[in-house]
């Protein structure tokens, strides 16, 4: 499973950074990004999802899960 954060929807709300901060960081201006190359580990799909579904703009985008 891959993640990634939709840069046009991403509004900074933080959710997702604060829910999984292994799989998401916060640019200079407090928008999420997804340090590396968004492989997710073994073990940690289910904090991806949380994070997806907790962002209200729909911003984290999963790839393979």
């Amino acid at each position: 499973m891959r993640v990634q954060i939709d840069p046009g929807r991403c509004q900074g709300h933080g959710r997702c950074y604060d829910l999984a901060p292994d799989l998401f960081a916060a640019d200079e201006d407090g928008y999420g990004t997804v340090p590396g190359d968004g492989a997710v580990p073994a073990g940690r799909e289910d904090d991806a999802r949380l994070a997806q579904a907790n962002c209200p703009e729909d911003a984290v985008v999963l790839e393979g899960g």
